[in-house]
């Protein structure tokens, strides 16, 4: 009985001993194992053995990119103005041994960084090119970091300023600037664009007159060439007819209540040959 007992217990104290080995880290994770204190190996993702009551796990490290973002920072311009900075760090852990044992709080370490790089860069610049040079800022911060982060395992991967915010009262400055030039812009917009309307309303009616007096000049010539081509028609039937005085003096004598009755005609002239065209017409109804 004694015996059984005691290989129970052999037994339990085995299992207990397996399970307590067994460690089972899980993907993009790493684990820090410390042997009597003292740094002993790394455990990758999957399933690990360490010695139970011998080997320590410590708090496993992430390994995936993480994105901090750190408060508004206030920094002191070149032109003695107080803006607020907001940034944002993607970084991501390479050296889990580094990243435990060479810095207390990485992230703590890298927003500490983040202030003093943000007040030396920034202090150099005055408002106006603090807000046009971010990626001139941003180039500085990343080179910062990497630099002192390198030794603590961990790469900075992309560093953004969100936005850098002025006073209020530069705000309301530089609002009322922008205003004021838009205004300025969409008066000269306005008056740009009246000026080519009415050019181009001139050169239209320009163009519409000239059309209109060379239809004209077209019009009077046809209507010129139409009588002189009736009026060569009537000659020529009346030479092809060989009409005789008394037919002449006749349709002379039909022309005349007309130009009588001419609106344009205040004076009219009775020609010489009237009275021998009279005297024909006589003549030709006067009885044999």
């Amino acid at each position: 009985m004694a015996l059984l007992i005691g290989l129970g217990v052999i037994v339990l104290l085995a299992i207990l001993i397996t399970v307590g080995s067994i460690r089972i880290i899980p993907q993009a994770n790493a684990g820090i194992v410390e042997r009597l204190g003292k740094y002993h190996k790394t455990l990758e993702p999957g399933l690990n053995l360490i010695v139970p009551g011998i080997d320590r796990l410590r708090p496993l490290v992430d390994l995936r990119e993480k994105v901090v973002s750190f408060p508004p920072q206030p920094v002191i311009t070149e032109d003695n103005l107080v803006v607020s900075i907001d940034t944002v760090i993607y970084f991501q852990v390479t050296n889990p041994k580094s990243a435990t044992y060479e810095i207390e709080n990485y992230i703590q370490g890298i927003e500490q960084l983040v202030v003093t790089t943000l007040r030396n860069s920034v202090g150099g610049l005055d408002l106006e090119k603090a807000l046009t040079s971010r990626d001139h800022i941003n180039a500085i911060l990343r080179g910062v970091l990497d630099e002192a982060t390198s030794k603590w395992g961990v790469r900075v991967n992309r560093v953004e300023i969100k936005a850098i915010e002025p006073p209020p009262s530069v705000q309301e400055s530089m609002e009322k600037q922008m205003r004021a030039d838009r205004d300025k812009r969409a008066a000269i917009l306005t008056a740009e664009g009246e000026k080519q309307s009415q050019i181009l309303r001139a050169e239209g009616n320009r163009q519409a007159d000239i059309l209109r007096a060379e239809g004209e000049a077209q019009a009077r010539v046809i209507n010129a060439e139409g009588e002189a081509t009736a009026i060569a028609k009537v000659f020529e039937a009346i030479h092809s007819a060989n009409p005789d005085e008394k037919v002449l003096a006749y349709k002379y004598l039909e022309q005349l209540p007309v130009i009588a009755n001419g609106t344009a005609s205040k004076l009219w002239i009775i020609p010489a040959e009237l009275s021998g065209a009279a005297a024909s017409i006589i003549k030709a109804f006067k009885p044999q």
